[in-house]
């Protein structure tokens, strides 16, 4: 049997063995999740007009800017937010929310994410984000100071954002907000752990991935067919601490609507990620670093390595928290957010 043939029967097989010999406890997980107090805003509820912003090689941006209510004061940032790997820009929910009406925010689906186009995989890079982060700026951000906050592969963005334009830290972008995220040193088979079975690590991971994605409607089917063993994955590598069963539905859901084939198009940029030297320049501006201490994807190392490299920024630790810090913990995201804004504000009206 081929390669690929040996590893999409594992996946198959892995999910088969969970789904059958651990099917109980699986059940039992399941049910706890379903028993948790649940939110009473809907998920996916916010929305705006949409807007299309056209990428430098062609590829149609989904956009959704929220004005304020009331004409903003003069020097007020404009905050625009990027969402991380295999999500979509439903996942600022709760700080879509919070800000909803009292400043601009600017939303928008990563490329090959949600409602945006389909990337070609010459483009499924960390650095072609990044000038899809400026494209985005450049068509709804104009002019005025601008807050940039991302999450997993959004902070990847921002700091290849930065990268390219370091000059434009400290004269556009006034703020950062960095959450659970990494400029480099990044294991990318902990990425994938809810994705594929765990055994396939390291470089083999690297060929799996290849081989799968030459077989990916099967192995969308798959993750289709294991539900149950996926739900309770991402219960497990998301969050930390017991959350609502919403919320583990509502990032399976967006984790399940990306097909295999975008993620495994993305996964070597996280394999040669490496930009900690990229992100000094940061120092320049308010910047807050957020990350749970169990967070599984990216770890808590990864953040305090940032921290240590940006003179200045402010470390947010939040105990127990998993890899969706923003909605597992999104009252101390969201407090950590107004006091980022604040010092931001202040810096453009010094």
């Amino acid at each position: 049997m081929s390669l690929r043939g040996r590893i999409i029967g594992a996946v198959a097989g892995a999910t088969g063995l969970a789904a059958g010999a651990a099917v109980v406890g699986v059940r039992r997980q399941r049910r706890a999740i379903s028993g948790r107090p649940g939110d009473a805003t809907p998920f996916g509820s916010l929305r705006s007009t949409p807007l299309t912003v056209v990428a430098d090689d062609g590829v149609p941006l989904h956009v959704e800017v929220d004005e304020p209510d009331d004409a903003p004061t003069a020097g007020t940032p404009t905050v625009v937010f990027c969402h991380g790997y295999a999500l979509t820009l439903d996942c600022w929910h709760f700080q879509r929310a919070a800000l909803r009406g009292r400043v601009r925010t600017v939303f928008y689906d990563q490329r090959s994410h949600g409602r945006s186009g389909r990337s070609d995989a010459a483009h499924a890079t960390i650095d072609q984000l990044g000038r899809d982060l400026a494209a985005v700026l450049d068509a709804v951000v104009p002019e005025g100071p601008v807050v940039v906050v991302g999450h997993s592969m959004g902070g990847m963005t921002i700091v290849a954002f930065t990268e390219q334009h370091p000059e434009l830290i400290g004269e556009r972008v006034v703020g950062v907000g960095l959450l659970s995220t990494t400029a480099g040193g990044l294991d990318p088979s902990r990425v994938l752990l809810p994705l594929v079975p765990a055994r396939l690590g390291g470089e083999l991971t690297a060929r799996a991935i290849r081989a799968l994605a030459r077989g990916h409607t099967l192995v969308d089917g798959v993750r289709r067919a294991g539900r149950s063993v996926a739900m309770v994955a991402t219960d497990v590598f998301a969050f930390g601490d017991e959350v609502p069963a919403a919320y583990v539905d509502f990032v399976d859901d967006m984790l399940s609507s990306t097909p295999f084939e975008v993620v495994a198009e993305f996964f070597p940029s996280f394999r040669s990620l490496d930009k900690f030297d990229a992100v000094e320049v940061l120092s320049r501006v308010p910047t807050t670093i957020i990350c749970g201490s169990d967070d599984r994807l990216t770890s808590i190392g990864h953040s305090r390595k940032l921290h240590a490299r940006i003179h200045g920024s402010e470390l947010l630790e939040c105990e127990g928290a998993g890899h969706m810090v923003l909605l597992e913990r999104h009252a101390e995201v969201d407090e950590a957010l107004e006091a980022l804004l604040e010092a931001a504000g202040e810096r453009v009206r010094a």
